[in-house]
């Protein structure tokens, strides 16, 4: 790091993260005046582009790179049209203990007066809330699953290329073609395509007046600097946003300024979590950047510098505030943009270039909470670009992740995608895969599996709350063999797949309809020739994804009952769940005989193996090809995000010994300490599942610093990563720290703030954890290389 780095860096660290009323102000003026004058995408547009008009803008004294979507770093804006907070809500964000946002009281009271009044009861949560049906709202109370969108709009967007060969005039000459060619006689939908179009080119015009204010700051300030230097730089900063967005790019700098303020463009219009994100940012600048060291118009270490200001710029963007389910799902300040690196080029050759290598050292010389870095691993890559990325994940950040290139592009190809599509997409937030700048990838929120089989053993009662959520599949006393408890299983798991689906397609039409995103429409293939935004089925592919959760847990516990109530007559039905609805109290013995004598998943054991392929298999009848909004299907993912610690506390007892309310299993990980026989048990474990049915899984695993110390030991990691993923991985990713050392970070928190930890698909600082996701983190096995 230089010295300009090293100063924007620690301003991006120290910033504290703080709520701003300002976008919430200006959209309630904006509604107030505005509301039913037009169609709703023009609508939405039309106060977009006030926005971009009327936001304050920011330009640091060391920046080269400009944007906020807040009125400075770390500012994050409330988004009222969807999450309206009421004033209890924003008192907790001030002084909740973890992930608080600091807001005055000054703010709340004015949001109390201005913003509350209008949003109240027009928010799309109140909308979802006042009009879903009791039977979900039951299920979701009990924990059996979440919704994202009750809080946020829908994520998981990753771009291509294309941003970097149209500037927004070239994408405003193709929404005027497509408007010359609307077929009014024949088409039905002419005219709502008419009032997309339009709203996308408002979109457009929107982002290039946000540049051109940028410039016009830049020119001030420049005006008033002494230093020449910094003068200089300024000068620079207006040229290039009088460039980007509105034409081409055509250096490096221009490049990276052209995604940055797509990037916040995005974010601004609305809050999708989960996550706005570059893709394959490497092979997007690699062109910029050979053109410009040929030319000799460009070193290398401008270019990392240049890149270092990005990696800070994503940092100073806190997610949105949530509250209530969604803040205990996932209680981050990450905003989950994940930079894919390596992987393959569109023709099938490797993808790797200097780039890949300069954005290894930014991130890891940074070191910061985002963005998240991960390598693409296809069996083209060169086991130098591997080894550079073991170098990084030893030093225990928990990145860069790294993911299978082939398994990747084979789980996309067996949903239709074309093998140049899926070769340019990637995975977004955690390990979630799409095809970059093509495809709506909406994740719907969590399933809790482990769940499922405890209401199933309580014929459909939950017991944490007393409600009936589920089928009434009998008295498991009632059970006379293991297929009789597992049919009872998959019944209740249908049902429950069923209601979420059922709720999940009703909120898609209410964003459709009430939330449409023209500004990203517009950087989305296939949106401007069909009309459509991409809440609507605009882009080429449209999926949605449920997260399947616990999949250890539940795999454990139905290999307990298998082993001990049909098998070996251990026990009696009535002494287990006795156990269970008592929290083992008073009957450590048999819970030690759950817990040391039943086969467990990730021991390379086929008796617990059979069973996790039983249950997946399950999972995907009951979840893929169901249909969605857009014509197109539902597909799961093995993704916990934190949300296996939530579920855990929404859990009681397990019968594979695991007492209630502890965290479940995370990803397709095995459970906290039921992994004894070492890594690679582990991966052929995870072999069996077959992985490009899922359109993601997630391995975490976590190894002392000792294990890695040696250029040897890199190896044996780089030959674990390798075997797994000849066998058909997706994911896996490293947590590199001794439990000594968390335990200090416990203790004396201000001297550890720089300590970061692979959490579950992202990492995050250990002290800004709770407590329960600190613990979680301790209890995963310390496995050893051999």
């Amino acid at each position: 790091m230089n010295q300009r780095i090293e100063q924007l860096r620690k301003e991006s660290f120290e910033a504290r993260p703080t709520i701003s009323i300002e976008r919430a102000l200006l959209e309630t003026a904006f509604y107030r005046e505005n509301n039913g004058k037009y169609s709703q995408p023009v609508l939405r547009a039309l106060f977009f582009k006030h926005l971009c008009e009327n936001k304050t803008l920011y330009i640091g004294k060391h920046e080269l790179l400009v944007g906020e979507r807040g009125p400075a770093p770390k500012v994050v804006p409330t988004f009222p049209e969807l999450t309206c907070h009421s004033a209890d809500d924003l008192q907790v964000l001030n002084n909740r203990a973890m992930t608080n946002y600091d807001v005055s009281q000054q703010d709340i009271t004015i949001y109390e007066q201005e913003v509350i009044p209008y949003w109240q009861g027009r928010s799309m949560r109140d909308r979802i809330f006042s009009n879903v049906p009791q039977q979900w709202k039951d299920a979701y109370e009990c924990g059996l699953f979440t919704e994202f969108m009750e809080q946020r709009a829908p994520g998981h967007t990753a771009l291509d290329g294309s941003i970097y060969h149209y500037g927004m005039l070239g994408l405003k000459e193709r929404i005027a073609d497509r408007i010359k060619r609307l077929d009014y006689q024949n088409d039905p939908e002419a005219a709502d395509r008419f009032e997309q179009l339009t709203a996308m080119d408002i979109a457009c015009d929107a982002v290039i007046l946000f540049a051109h204010r940028h410039a016009q700051l830049a020119e001030k300030l420049a005006a008033k600097e002494q230093d020449t230097v910094r003068k200089q730089e300024l000068l620079t900063i207006a040229q290039v946003c009088r460039r980007v967005p509105e034409y081409t790019p055509q250096t490096f700098h221009e490049a990276i300024q052209m995604y940055w303020f797509t990037h916040l463009g995005t974010i601004t219009e609305l809050n999708g979590w989960d996550a706005m994100s570059p893709g394959h940012l490497d092979q997007h600048l690699a062109p910029f950047y050979e053109k410009e060291l040929a030319e000799n118009t460009l070193t290398r270490e401008q270019a990392k510098e240049l890149l270092a200001c990005l990696w800070i710029k994503i940092n100073n963007q806190p997610a949105p505030p949530k509250v209530g389910v969604t803040a205990k799902e996932s209680g981050t300040y990450n905003d989950f943009t994940q930079i894919n690196l390596g992987g393959l080029l569109k023709n099938g050759s490797d993808g790797t270039n200097e780039v890949s290598y300069i954005a290894l050292e930014v991130a890891d010389e940074l070191h910061l909470l985002q963005p998240q870095p991960s390598v693409h691993i296809s069996s083209k890559t060169p086991d130098h670009f591997l080894k550079a990325a073991s170098r990084v994940i030893r030093k225990g950040y928990g990145y860069p992740s790294i993911f299978n290139t082939d398994t990747v592009i084979m789980e996309q190809v067996r949903v239709g995608k074309s093998i140049e599509d899926a070769r340019e997409g990637g995975t977004s937030g955690c390990i979630e895969t799409g095809a970059f700048g093509k495809e709506a990838y909406i994740l719907t929120g969590y399933l809790n599996v482990p769940k499922i089989l405890e209401i199933t053993l309580n014929n459909g009662r939950d017991p944490l709350t007393g409600k009936q959520v589920g089928l009434q599949t009998g008295d498991p006393r009632a059970f006379i063999s293991y297929e009789a408890l597992y049919d009872a299983f998959t019944q209740q798991l249908e049902h429950i797949v069923a209601l979420k689906i059922e709720v999940n397609n009703y909120i898609e039409r209410m964003y459709a309809k009430y939330s449409p995103a023209p500004f990203l429409s517009v950087v989305i293939n296939d949106c401007i020739e069909k009309g459509k935004d991409y809440y609507d089925g605009g882009p080429r592919y449209n999926t949605n994804y449920i997260q399947c959760c616990g999949i250890g847990t539940i795999t454990d516990s139905l290999s307990a009952i298998k082993t001990h109530i049909f098998e070996q007559k251990t026990f009696s039905w009535e002494q287990l769940l006795d156990a269970l609805a008592n929290n083992f109290a008073d009957n450590e013995p048999l819970r030690l005989t759950l817990w040391n004598r039943t086969p467990f998943f990730g021991n390379d054991d086929d008796r617990a193996d059979t069973i996790m392929q039983q249950i997946y298999n399950s999972l995907f009848t009951a979840i893929d090809g169901k249909p969605n909004t857009k014509g197109t299907e539902y597909h799961l993912n093995m993704l916990s995000t934190t949300c296996h610690v939530y579920f855990g506390k929404m859990l009681g007892a397990t019968p594979n010994g695991r007492f209630a309310h502890q965290p479940e299993s995370d990803g397709t990980s095995p459970s906290h300490g039921a992994d004894r026989k070492g890594p690679t048990a582990v991966v052929k474990s995870l072999s069996k599942m077959d992985q490009s049915k899922s359109g993601g899984t997630l391995l975490n695993q976590r190894f002392l610093p000792s294990v890695l110390a040696s250029e040897q030991d890199l190896d044996k990691l780089c030959g674990l990563v390798r075997s797994y993923f000849n066998l058909g991985g997706h994911h896996v990713q490293f947590n590199v720290v001794d439990t000594a050392t968390l335990r200090k970070a416990q203790q004396t928190p201000d001297e550890y703030r720089n300590l970061l930890v692979r959490v579950a698909g992202y990492s995050d600082y250990f002290v800004d954890l709770d407590l329960d996701h600190q613990e979680e983190i301790i209890k995963r096995t310390e496995q050893e290389l051999y």
